[in-house]
């Protein structure tokens, strides 16, 4: 499937100048998306211009990365109903060397013709005057023209510095540079940017007389008008040590029905047919939530890996399913304490555990119990769990129940958890 045909029917396209499809059957096209190193880390709001370079390679053109190591320290005003804070320059540089890491997980680097590019813009601003700048390329984009872009007309009222005013001259100039020093002739985005994107075509044509084209895809909005790509922890990072695995694949799983419907469209690379089977499988029994779990397991692995969704698939049947002592010894340290972050835990030595420490003065010392009589009705009630099997007053804990040699987990009933953490 052409590469706008694809992009239609995922719900991926919003917008585009006259003859981009044209400029795409010509060639290799090599098309830029930017990305801001406002921190360590991309979030799931940068997948959908991560997958837009991903779609532009795999139909045959070269996909390139620009990091904003110049714009980053000017901040952009698109979306934004306030003054950035600025970073510094040790900050910015670290946050460009974490985010490209990242992207050399979605783009293929060696294919030959079609090999994506990273590139930095702090690269050929570093030298550009400030008087070079103004005199060279701000003559040719009036403050008209600057004045009519979204992203500063909603701000017009709370105020904007220069500072942002200037952020689309800057990135039109990023494509005025790319497009004479690298043949780039199309920039893709989010909506938001189709003023910032727009400008560059406007100075290769006027400064450059030649010519370039936008594309840009929809902001993703959820059907119930919560913001996309929060949780109730904030941002869901595509960094597994700022998000674990299991709560990335968590917050896929629990998207609405109706959300779920356009997911699976944007953000996998699932044929058309297999979406459209699977979707028809959801609607005829909805609470299976089989959607939501085809949408999760294929983004998962597409960041994280396979090694990472089984991870995520263990630690969700220890909460949610039917788990065995297998199920946890497949989670490490860190992924046992993301799983039950929340979960009241108490410390234990090591060295009791080598004499063996019974199961009531363990659910009495650490705490899960008020008393024995409550720990003894509780056992023979046959409620208690050990490292998800059930035991009873004879139980004994030793080193052979740790879990990743620090954890024991204590369960009583289907949801009231307890961990002893070895000090």
């Amino acid at each position: 499937m052409a590469l706008i045909e694809e992009l239609k029917w995922r719900g991926l396209l919003h917008d585009m100048t006259p003859g981009v499809e044209k400029l795409l059957n010509t060639g290799i096209t090599t098309g830029y998306v930017g990305f801001d190193p406002t921190a360590d880390s991309l979030h799931i709001g940068n997948l959908v211009p991560i997958i837009l370079l991903m779609h532009l390679q795999r139909s045959g053109h070269r996909p390139m990365a620009l990091i904003g190591g110049a714009t980053g320290r000017v901040g952009d005003p698109s979306g934004k109903t306030e003054e950035r804070k600025l970073l510094d320059v040790s900050t910015i540089e670290a946050n460009l060397t974490a985010q490209r890491k990242q992207l050399e997980r979605f783009l293929d680097f060696d294919c030959g013709p079609q090999s994506a590019v990273v590139v930095n813009n702090f690269e050929w601003f570093e030298h550009l005057g400030f008087l070079d700048f103004i005199r060279d390329v701000g003559k040719h984009i009036t403050v008209n023209y600057m004045l009519s872009k979204d992203s500063v007309k909603k701000r017009l009222e709370t105020g904007m510095s220069f500072t942002e005013f200037s952020y689309q001259l800057i990135q039109g100039y990023d494509f005025y540079h790319l497009w004479k020093h690298h043949d780039v002739k199309l920039q893709m985005g989010g909506s938001d940017q189709w003023g910032n994107i727009v400008t560059g075509t406007e100075l290769i044509r006027r400064l450059g007389g030649g010519e370039a084209h936008a594309l840009t895809a929809p902001l993703i909005t959820k059907a119930d008008g919560s913001k996309f790509g929060k949780s109730e922890g904030g941002n869901v990072w595509l960094d597994a040590n700022k998000t674990s695995p299991y709560t990335f694949y968590q917050y896929w799983l629990n998207v609405a029905d109706a959300d779920a419907e356009r997911f699976i469209k944007i953000f996998t690379f699932m044929s058309q047919a297999h979406i459209e089977e699977h979707i028809v499988q959801h609607r005829v029994n909805p609470s299976q939530r089989s959607l939501q779990k085809v949408l999760a397991s294929e983004i998962t692995r597409l960041v994280h890996g396979d090694e990472a969704l089984r991870t995520a698939l263990a630690a969700t049947e220890i909460l949610f399913g039917k788990a065995t002592r297998e199920h946890l010894d497949d989670l490490n340290l860190g992924e046992l304490l993301s799983v039950f972050e929340g979960v009241p835990q108490a410390s234990i030595r090591k060295d009791q555990l080598h004499s063996g420490v019974g199961i009531i003065d363990a659910l009495t010392e650490s705490g899960f119990m008020s008393s024995s009589s409550e720990a003894r009705r509780a056992l023979k009630e046959n409620s208690i769990q050990v490292n998800k099997s059930k035991v009873d007053h004879n139980c004994l804990l030793t080193t052979s129940d740790l879990l990743a040699e620090r954890v024991i987990l204590l369960q009583r009933g289907k949801k009231n958890y307890y961990l002893l953490i070895t000090e």
